[in-house]
């Protein structure tokens, strides 16, 4: 019998210590772990947005050189000793994480005389390929005033290029040029390894190749024109070229910040937002301190080698892409903090059911122990006792485990606190079970009343919890949310009042329907079942808590899964657009022959402030957007913005003088007149727009470039052919084909310069 006692005390301890012990991982593990995480997703945002662009772009106006008499030039190396200059005024929080990735030098484009005609880019890039990517020949040197010039094997073979040709250069946005080009080098624009390449081989000159896609790869110009070509050259060749066209050139140090571990988890929180905004404001005044420490208001007062210089201009999006992922990241912490919540709330309603069993199994002895002079204080202690090699190897356990989670700081002092909680729960049970007033009176009458009003206290709880939570969403406060996190478990416990109460019920029905046959095992059984329903109801609590909170977890991840989808499709509205379409014709047109795509389509807007052409009075700020109806109807047949087009007549295209357009507020006839170029222009109400087109993802991409305004107009861009392209606050070009290549698209796109938005994106 004592070796049958001691047997189940040890089970209990054991299996006791790891519900514990992982309850003490969740509280001391679960913030680090949510921290590191946070970490990792905004290293990942910075890549994102470094990938679109450099991160930091420091840049100086130069003029022509102006050396003194008997000094000569070596802009390389003063562009080096600059962007050395540079680098090392980054903050000391962020040194070796800010790193300089590149120095150019993009010159206006030259005529360049060679079969066919060509507009040649010229570009000076610190992070060119080395010897290892060249087939022929070598990269570009200083030569006297011969203009060396390295290009890919594609520009070679569009161009029917050899290694020692020469090539007349004469002024094109580049004027007044006159001068002789040689070509020296021939390379492979898809792999090689250069002294800038960081360690990452042939992949370092993706970004170049992205940014500069013209050093890759030629590209037809529009129909009638040469073609557009890229090509190396060294630092002097820009010399020679400036000096000739008297121009003014921009030098750009391009900077990376790669935050990895530890240093992108320490600005994730609101303090470390503070520290990271406070040195991301320091850092520009800083590096323009190390260029030239000059106030030029304007002029050319600080030298770059032997050339006038203006002051250091810094432009980034790491500071916009910050607080975006900053507001984005406060709302999936409120949400990703019900997961440690939830399973909190499970593991303490599985210790305190272990500890209810456990006060029952041995409340007869604990009587006996009363009535023979036992305290119930000593009998809790003797509990406390009993307990706590359980809470020291489940603390133990969990401290342990939350310290092997790489790169994180467990909160001990929190895990030690649920440790606490959990070993004090069975002495706390066992004295209100053995205490004198528990003694002595018959709780029957009263512990059911009790129970009554603690079950309608928790079903109004939970109807209050799931009332509020549907009123306010998961808009809240940064870190857990009590709300989020209380709701499911009130839900479980609801659900197990319900379940305790109700159960009976039919299984008292099915007992009295089974005792007018002749057996009496099917009586027996269920009138026991009905009898013994509420002492089941420890078990039935873990189990639906459990489920409640499984449950819960699943409908949150399905929510933010189909919202991001949303979010997406309303960003990108087809399989890849073209934001900036009409602004960049050019690469419109070569976008919409790119391999994979389909058909297009065109959507633009601009903002008006119409009146009532019947009465003067204000119609409100609204948004008229343009599409091409027929073309989005062939491209997409489910548009809502096609489909209420066609229906109206609008894609068949108009002789009239006003623009018909679909309102969401007016009545049919209606017409509204707005002032353009000091001209009065008409809009005439055709129908009422439907309210699923103002949702349409085809329309996403320009009305996500601005502020929701007061009212949507709706109108066939064939309507729209007397507007400008300048008169458009945004238009994109959308691209539909179900084999798009979103690599090709990109790279017929020259990567836009921080806070553009050029880009082509895609929905994959």
């Amino acid at each position: 019998m004592v070796r049958g006692e001691w047997g189940w005390r040890g089970a209990l301890v054991v299996g006791l210590g790891v519900l514990i012990g992982v309850l003490v991982a969740v509280a001391a593990g679960g913030p680090g772990l949510l921290e590191r995480l946070g970490g990792e997703a905004l290293a990942g945002r910075f890549a994102q947005v470094q990938r679109a662009a450099p991160g930091i772009v420091h840049s100086a106006r130069i003029d022509p050189e102006d050396p003194p008499p008997g000094v000569e030039s070596d802009l390389r190396a003063d562009l080096a000793r600059y962007g050395t200059a540079i680098e090392n005024a980054s903050p000391a929080a962020l040194r070796g994480a800010l790193v300089l990735d590149s120095t150019r030098i993009t010159l206006p484009t030259v005529d360049a005389d060679v079969a066919g005609g060509a507009s040649l880019s010229l570009v000076y890039a610190s992070d060119a390929p080395g010897r290892g990517a060249y087939v022929a020949g070598r990269a570009p040197r200083a030569r006297g005033q011969v203009v060396e010039l390295a290009v890919s094997e594609r520009t070679r073979d569009a161009l029917r290029l050899r290694v020692g040709q020469r090539i007349d250069l004469r002024g094109g946005a580049l004027t007044n040029v006159q001068a002789v080009g040689r070509v020296v080098g021939i390379y492979r624009a898809e792999g090689g390894q250069g002294p800038q390449s960081h360690g990452d081989g042939g992949r370092a000159h993706e970004r170049l190749w992205g940014e500069k896609p013209l050093l890759a790869r030629p590209l037809p110009g529009p129909a009638g024109t040469a073609p557009d070509v890229g090509a190396l050259i060294a630092p002097r060749a820009a010399e020679i070229l400036q000096n000739q066209a008297d121009a003014e050139l921009t030098v750009e140090w391009n900077m990376r910040l790669d935050l990895r571990g530890e240093a992108a988890a320490r600005f994730v929180g609101d303090r470390g937002a503070r520290d990271f905004q406070r040195l991301m404001a320091r850092y520009p005044i800083a590096a323009k301190e190390a260029f030239c420490n000059v106030e030029t208001y304007g002029g050319k007062w600080c030298v770059l080698g032997t050339h006038p210089a203006s002051e250091l201009t810094t432009d980034t999006e790491l500071t916009d892409a910050f607080e975006e992922f900053r507001a984005r990241w406060r709302q999936a912490n409120v949400v990703m903090s019900f997961a440690p919540a939830s399973l909190l709330g499970v593991g303490l309603a599985a210790v305190a059911v272990t500890s209810l069993l456990v006060v029952r199994r041995r409340l007869d002895g604990d009587r006996l122990r009363r009535a023979r002079g036992a305290s119930a204080t000593a009998l809790a202690l003797g509990r406390a006792g009993e307990s706590a090699p359980a809470a020291v190897l489940g603390a133990g356990l969990g401290c342990a485990a939350a310290a092997a989670v790489p790169g994180s700081s467990p909160a001990y002092g929190q895990g030690l606190a649920v440790a606490c909680g959990c070993w004090l729960l069975l002495p706390a049970l066992t004295w209100f079970a053995v205490r004198d007033r528990a003694v002595l009176r018959e709780p029957a009458s009263r512990g059911a009343g009790r129970r009554l009003v603690v079950e309608a206290l928790v079903l109004l709880l939970a109807a209050g919890g799931v009332l509020a939570l549907r009123a306010r969403g998961t808009e809240g406060a940064a870190g857990p949310d009590p709300l989020i996190a209380a709701v499911p478990v009130l839900l479980g416990l609801a659900t197990v009042a319900v379940l305790v109460r109700c159960y009976p019920w039919p299984v008292r029905a099915v007992a009295r329907w089974s005792g007018r046959g002749r057996g009496t095992v099917a009586l027996v059984a269920l009138s026991r079942a009905a009898k013994e329903a509420p002492a089941r109801g420890l078990a039935l609590l873990v189990l639906v808590v459990t489920l409640a909170g499984a449950v819960f977890g699943g409908l949150v991840l399905g929510t933010l899964v189909e919202g991001r989808h949303s979010a997406t499709a309303w960003q990108v509205g087809a399989d890849a657009s073209f934001l900036g379409a009409e602004r960049d014709p050019g690469t419109a047109e070569r976008l919409a022959r790119a391999r994979g795509v389909r058909k297009t389509a065109t959507v633009r807007q601009l903002r008006v402030d119409p009146v009532s052409g019947r009465d003067g009075g204000r119609y409100g700020i609204s948004s008229l957007v343009g599409v091409d109806g027929a073309k989005l109807r062939a491209a997409a047949p489910g548009s809502p913005a096609a489909r209420a087009l066609h229906d109206a007549g609008l894609t068949r295209g108009g002789g009239g003088r006003d623009i018909r357009v679909l309102a969401s507020e007016g009545h049919t006839g209606d017409l509204l007149t707005f002032m353009r170029l000091g001209k009065e222009t008409r809009l005439r109400i055709v129908g009422t727009l439907p309210q699923d087109v103002a949702r349409d993802p085809a329309l996403g991409p320009v009305r996500g470039a601005t502020a929701p305004r007061q009212h949507l107009l709706v109108a066939d861009n064939r309507d729209l052919r007397a507007f400008k392209a300048a008169e458009f606050e945004e238009s994109a070009l959308l691209l539909y084909g179900a084999r798009t290549d979103t690599r090709a698209l990109r790279s017929l796109v020259p990567r836009a310069a921080p806070r553009s938005r050029r880009t082509p994106t895609t929905t994959g």
